[in-house]
């Protein structure tokens, strides 16, 4: 399958309809008014994945703030999504199951890696409208930096 052109400022994000870890539908169009924060990591149950995702919940009042809704996205399938959010102690924060058609999202953004069968880790921040703000790539092993997307937020 043909990788997808990854998604650059300025340019619509294509809406979605994704189950959360509580197995809810969640669109973009339901966050319209909000900006949005898509955090891809590549599999639940992975060290850099759990801590970019415990993350998110332990800033989430400070998302709120700024009206702005953090998603966890990747491949896992809703039950495991759920065991791991439990496990975790993440409940405010959804994490968005892209497990079929596989990797949708991921590829309609471009930041699908099919050699892989995962998503990038990658944060794609959207505006109140669904319009790429920033799209920042991160190595794999490395933890995203949430300051320089919270710098981002405060300085609009």
């Amino acid at each position: 399958m043909e990788q997808m052109r990854r998604i650059a400022a300025g340019e619509m994000a294509p809406d979605f309809i994704l189950k959360d870890q509580d197995g809810k539908l969640r669109t973009l169009t339901e966050i319209r008014g909000r900006k949005v924060l898509l955090s891809f990591h590549p599999l639940a149950w992975t060290g850099v994945c759990a801590q970019q995702m415990q993350s998110l919940e332990a800033q989430f009042k400070r998302f709120a703030a700024l009206r702005t809704v953090p998603l966890g996205v990747s491949i896992d399938t809703t039950f495991s999504k759920h065991a791991w959010a439990k496990s975790l102690g993440i409940e405010k924060v959804r994490l968005l199951s892209d497990f079929w058609p596989h990797g949708g999202l991921a590829k309609a953004l471009g930041l699908f890696r099919e050699g892989d069968g995962f998503s990038e880790r990658a944060n794609v921040l959207l505006d109140e409208d669904g319009k790429a703000l920033w799209v920042k790539v991160y190595p794999i092993p490395e933890l995203p930096d949430l300051e320089e997307i919270f710098a981002l937020l405060e300085a609009r």
